[in-house]
């Protein structure tokens, strides 16, 4: 299709005049909503096919397969050539550099990520665990930082777990109640995650978020479609992997304030699923995120059915907003029409919420950013056929695509590093119990301290055995990695216990090691 994009703007569709999407606003966040066949997934390939154009990352979850096809040229079928023409268009198919993910590895390059990096707040969601044993599972993150136990995969926190469950009755006294029918509550829990794929997911090599934000050669902007036919069976594990992805995103990336097109533009589609009876921290994060991700260059656009299954806080940072079809067969629909009418501008020339219910599949209600950010007057428009396919690609096309991906072989064979769960069974094995040893024993469970770890830690880092996301060692650089990460962790501790001294009893140390991890924490996950 003739290319119809503006200097720094993507054209959209058109009404009574055309719609475009401002590059330099498509950070202010968005939302595509409409009922089920009225559009949404053509919407989001438009869109996604624009921002390539201009040489912007996407990132989007393909729930049902069919996005996949904006890896292969359109066909010039009669509706869409008629379509354009209509929009002053000549038709001209076209596809875009794709990479392919999958959770499972099945259908595309494996994701991965520690759980650490996951963290207990979200894997308490994920869990569907209750304050109490959201409490305990905190308690196993603080006891593996203090111990220096690194936790990787699902083994590792079993492992922390067990051991939580063996030292119960010295704990409860240190951090408050430890109890093991609560420990064997989210032990269970574990299980029912590792039964939908949750091991896949928990391991190493971890995702580098710089693999998703990349140009091919022609400048054209990447597009990264994660398979979601199969985790959508596993709705939280969907939605918790997304929500750990943006807040990667905010974590990582450095802050580049308001530039003339972003850096990656997110879509979360099924976004219901993120919110649906998620606690009020989460809630609170997932807020703060996208207010302030923008500033990252990133720009955030859920895909629902109904405006009113995204919080009022979130709603409220979605600036560009694109709403299809609503049908009004109950008053319960009739009043979410007309609420989904109110998120719009109002335009004095169109009675929104009687054309809410009016679009025929591939029209919508639009309203996006102006240039100096304010929404415009709700409009009208016919939304562009996409120039890539729509529909799925076949296996053996997903599969050439992945062979010849930039990223091949960095993530397919997992590590499985010394961690957690391994440090615990060789304490048991060498000395009986999970304990750790005691001051001025040997050292075999906990590395040395001293000017010469310091000097491992740097040499490592120096050398390349530091942990890069998403790297591949040979078993030589991989042993002398772990040793490097056992070595920060005693660290931590050692200069903890130091700062403790000067700042005072327990409090110092906690400081101490927070300062330490996140110092080297930075050194070593570059």
């Amino acid at each position: 299709m003739s290319n119809p994009d503006q200097d720094g703007k993507i054209f959209v569709g058109k009404g009574a005049k055309p719609e475009f999407l401002t590059l330099a606003m498509a950070n202010r966040h968005g939302l595509v909503a409409g009922a089920t066949g009225t559009g949404k997934t053509v919407t989001l390939q438009v869109l996604a096919e624009g921002l390539s154009r201009a040489g912007v990352s996407v990132f989007a979850a393909d729930i049902k397969g069919d996005l996949s096809g904006i890896s292969m040229p359109g066909e010039a079928k009669e509706a869409f050539v008629t379509r354009a023409k209509s929009m002053g268009l000549a038709y001209e198919p076209d596809d875009f550099p794709v990479i392919f993910w999958d959770l499972f590895g099945e259908q595309g390059h494996p994701v991965r990520a520690t759980i650490s990096e996951v963290g207990p707040l979200l894997l308490a969601r994920l869990m569907d665990l209750n304050d109490v044993q959201e409490g305990v599972l905190n308690i196993a993150f603080r006891v593996a930082d203090e111990q220096g136990l690194l936790l990787l995969d699902l083994k590792d926190l079993r492992a922390i777990l067990g051991y939580l469950a063996e030292h119960a009755a010295e704990l409860t006294t240190q951090y408050g109640n430890v109890s093991k029918p609560t420990i064997g509550t989210i032990q269970r829990q574990l299980l029912v995650l590792e039964n939908q794929g949750g091991e896949k997911f928990f391991s190493e090599p971890a995702l580098a978020l710089k693999d998703f934000i990349r140009t091919d050669r022609d400048g054209r902007g990447i597009v990264n479609i994660l398979a979601a036919d199969k985790l959508m069976e596993s709705p939280r594990l969907y939605a918790t992997f997304l929500l750990w992805l943006l807040a990667e995103l905010f974590e990582q990336l450095p802050e580049v304030g308001d530039q003339p097109k972003p850096k990656l533009v997110f879509f979360f589609d099924e976004a219901h699923l993120l919110f649906t009876d998620a606690p009020k921290a989460l809630l609170d994060k997932i807020e703060q995120i996208v207010r302030l991700i923008r500033s990252k260059g990133v720009g955030v656009y859920f895909v629902t059915q109904n405006p009113l299954d995204v919080p009022d806080k979130v709603l409220a940072q979605l600036g560009n907003r694109v709403q299809h079809a609503l049908r009004a067969f109950t008053p319960r629909d009739q009043k979410a029409v007309k609420a989904a009418a109110d998120t719009l501008r109002q335009n004095p020339a169109l009675d929104a919420v009687k054309a809410i219910t009016e679009l025929g599949k591939g029209e919508a209600l639009v309203s996006f950013l102006e240039g100096n950010g304010t929404p415009a007057l709700v409009d009208r428009c016919m939304i562009r056929p996409p120039s890539a396919r729509i529909g799925p690609v076949t296996p053996d096309e997903r599969k050439a695509i992945v062979a010849k991906s930039p990223v091949k072989g960095k993530y397919d064979q997992a590590i499985d590093s010394e961690s957690a769960y391994e440090v615990l069974q060789k304490r048991v094995k060498e000395t009986g119990s999970t304990s750790a040893p005691a001051p001025g024993q040997p050292a075999e469970a906990s590395a040395g301290g001293g000017v010469l770890s310091w000097l491992g830690v740097l040499v490592a880092a120096i050398l390349g055995l530091s942990n890069k996301r998403g790297q591949r060692f040979s078993p030589g650089q991989l042993m002398a990695r772990n040793v490097t990460r056992s070595v920060t962790n005693t660290i931590a501790g050692n200069i903890a216990a130091d700062i403790g001294k000067s700042v005072g009893g327990k409090m110092g140390g906690s400081v101490g090691r927070a300062i330490v991890r996140g110092t080297m924490g930075g050194i070593l996950r570059r």
